[in-house]
């Protein structure tokens, strides 16, 4: 079992759409954002902290998605230290990118009997499972932290470094490189002075690259200074520099002693991904990934920014009258995900007063019904439907039955009352005693 997170957080409205809430999973300890944009639905890869860890035990990675950046579903993990048999620790800091219909994820592990290295997962489907794409490492220098990029001449580069800077041009199969391993010159021009204390390197780079194009520039953000970190940038005329240092776009603050960048453009806005340690539990080893929306100057910089419990803001609202997968979150408390029998994942480890928040859910003229698909190995308990907050107007209660088994799935249902309009929604899990309850898989409302 996971690690019950037992927090509540109130949320603020901004007209009919809520903010969003921060850190973007609650579930799991989460670090080191990756987000790839894909089918109009932003895929999130993160490393995956394991509960009550003293040092980085990290032994998979997670999958999140989003159409409207407020409530993300688990999509479970796409890839884990056994896909790489010449692997034994250290399932770090990875990017997964697109190419010819494939999908290629690039991930820093330790090689057994080795250094630090870097492999190339595969798949034809985004979510996963990955394959070791060559049964070995790509590249192996003893540094981590992969970054990949294409350019709008289709040649593919692969940045990587921790404390170095390196890159390699990947050939088109996007599993093997031409050329040598090239080592970018860190001065103090290209990413900045680094603060005093923060070791005797010269420059404030540390690590975790991220590398992108933006209206004709080309953007290098990087986590600086070391410990605690804080995230610079740098931009340059072309992917590979000469590189010009920008200024600060995170301080350093928060629990986490590292950080980990990760920039996209999404349906007209711009996102910044980062980690704190901001959960429950929370530290330097068990980190959160969280996000906020801003806008570029005129002159291409970008802002500074502060760490918040808001995040960005709600910028879709949510059908409810289409199937839902239970582990589609805005916030939640108490609760963890697992794999489930009749796939993908489902809501576990609930108990009496836990809570799903999904927010901003458009119930149009108002909903009369509520289906969901539960199991439950105990007693089970009962599904309350409120609106606005755990105690807010409650529209309907699904009384949810012992089923024989965890993953023994059935359909329970319950009339609605009152549900109209854009609301937050939450399902607060009511029962008796103190052990689980049931398990949730999805939902559904009906008119």
């Amino acid at each position: 079992m996971t690690l019950l997170l037992k927090i509540c957080l109130a949320s603020s409205l901004l007209g009919s759409l809520v903010l969003a809430d921060n850190p973007i999973v609650q579930t799991k300890y989460t670090a080191d954002p990756a987000p790839l944009i894909y089918n109009d639905t932003i895929y999130l890869f993160t490393g995956h902290d394991e509960d009550g860890s003293t040092g980085f035990n990290m032994l998979d990675w997670r999958l999140y998605t989003s159409t409207d950046m407020v409530n993300w579903q688990d999509r479970g993990s796409p890839a884990s230290l056994s896909t790489f048999a010449w692997a034994d620790y250290n399932a770090w800091a990875g990017q997964t990118i697109e190419r010819n219909g494939r999908f290629y994820f690039y991930v820093p592990v330790h090689r057994r009997g080795g250094e630090m290295a870097i492999g190339v997962g595969v798949s034809d489907n985004i979510e996963g499972p990955y394959e070791d794409a060559i049964g070995a490492p790509l590249v192996e220098n003893a540094e981590i932290d992969p970054s990949v990029f294409i350019d709008d001449d289709g040649q593919a580069y692969l940045y990587w470094g921790n404390p170095g800077l390196w890159y390699v041009r990947l050939n088109e199969d996007m599993i093997s490189y031409s050329g040598e391993v090239n080592q970018v010159q860190l001065t103090t021009e290209g990413f900045g002075t680094r603060r005093e204390g923060a070791n005797d390197r010269p420059t404030a780079y540390e690590e975790g690259p991220w590398v992108y194009k933006r209206d004709g520039t080309y953007y290098l953000i990087y986590a600086a200074n070391c410990c605690s970190e804080d995230i610079r940038y740098a931009t340059g005329p072309s992917v590979t520099g000469p590189w010009t240092y920008r200024g600060l776009v995170m301080a350093t603050e928060g629990r986490s002693f590292t950080n980990h960048p990760g920039v996209i453009d999404y349906k007209g806005n711009s996102y910044f991904f980062y980690h704190n340690g901001a959960l429950p539990g929370g530290s330097g080893y068990t980190r959160s990934v969280a996000v906020e929306q801003f806008q570029y100057g005129s002159d291409g910089s970008i802002p500074q920014m502060a760490m918040s419990n808001a995040g960005a803001p709600q910028i879709e609202t949510l059908n409810p009258y289409r199937r839902v997968e239970a582990e589609t979150i805005a916030w939640s408390e108490g609760l963890s995900t697992e794999d489930c029998s009749e796939g993908g994942q489902n809501v576990a480890d609930i108990n009496n007063g836990d809570y799903i928040k999904v927010a901003g859910v458009d119930f149009g003229d108002g909903a009369t019904g509520f289906t969901a698909r539960v199991a439950s190995q105990a007693n089970g308990g009962n599904i309350e439907i409120h609106l606005g907050s755990t105690s807010g107007a409650l529209v309907g209660t699904c009384s949810v039955p012992g089923t024989g088994g965890w993953q023994q799935w059935t359909d329970v249902d319950c009339e609605v009352s009152g549900a109209s309009g854009v609301e937050d929604v939450f399902f607060v899990f009511t029962g008796s005693g103190s052990d689980f309850l049931f398990n949730f898989n999805y939902w559904q409302f009906t008119q």
